[in-house]
């Protein structure tokens, strides 16, 4: 397992989990000036030496993939969900192992570990209060739309207030797609599929968040591109600093 730090500028790697951390602190006290008690660095580290050990899904990716299904997280499609969130969807970008897509529906928490955001979700998905959908190429699971509605969101609490109610609008926040499936169209199958979803689960509209500035790297493109949204019939609704709300009617 290993943890390289925020910055990229040092990595630890070893067997056991709480000499890297142990490490990975030193570093980080006496290379950088931050801002979080040592309990919360503890922790970020442990859930990035976890994820690096469990995240064992392929990194490189395919030429070209067979036929892309898209299903909506049903109570019988967990065991998919958490295979792909558990294993495969970043085995590239540890950093990232312990998020579960819940971050979206919490906003901006403290550090908490990867069992918990784990578990959280599950509940979430199986109360319905959270709703998305996996893409799937030749049975197994490719992809990750989070789909739920704007008012579960506390990330986008106060988006455009002078716009539609939050609970008629399907909110688009997060596309994770596995290292082998990215760019072969499977956001975008995702994406379809919320539209043309979207009236059934009685919505108005389905919103999403565009970074305004594309990292241009596969690991940051979790928002979808600006332009998959724009040749979907989606127009510019508000301005953030460092995001676009687009929107259409379903």
């Amino acid at each position: 397992m290993w943890i390289e730090c925020f910055e990229k500028d040092a990595r630890f790697e070893g067997a056991e989990v709480e000499p890297l951390v142990e490490q990975f602190v030193a570093h980080v006290r006496g290379a950088h000036d931050v801002p979080y008690p040592d309990e919360e660095v503890q922790l970020w580290a442990r859930n990035f030496a976890d994820a690096s050990a469990r995240e064992d899904g392929p990194v490189e990716r395919l030429a070209s993939i067979g036929s892309i299904e898209v299903h909506a997280v049903t109570e019988e499609r967990i065991d998919d969900w958490l295979r792909f969130f558990d294993r495969d969807a970043f085995p590239d970008n540890p950093d990232w192992g312990s998020c579960y897509c819940l971050h979206p529906h919490t906003g901006d928490v403290p550090e908490r570990p990867w069992r918990d955001v784990r578990a959280e979700m599950v509940e979430r998905l199986r109360a319905g209060a959270t709703l998305g959908y996996l893409a799937y190429v030749d049975g197994s699971p490719a992809g990750w739309v989070n789909a739920s509605r704007r008012s579960t969101y506390a990330k986008y609490d106060g988006v455009d207030p002078d716009g539609p109610a939050p609970d008629t609008v399907v909110g688009v926040s997060c596309f994770i797609i596995a290292p082998p499936y990215r760019r072969h169209g499977v956001s975008a199958a995702l994406l379809d599929r919320v539209i043309a979803d979207g009236e059934a689960r009685g919505a108005r509209y389905v919103e999403g968040y565009p970074r305004r500035v594309e990292s241009g790297d596969d690991s940051g493109a979790f928002c979808g591109p600006r332009s998959m949204f724009d040749t979907r019939g989606f127009a510019p609704a508000e301005d953030h600093d460092r995001y676009v709300v687009v929107r259409r009617h379903v």
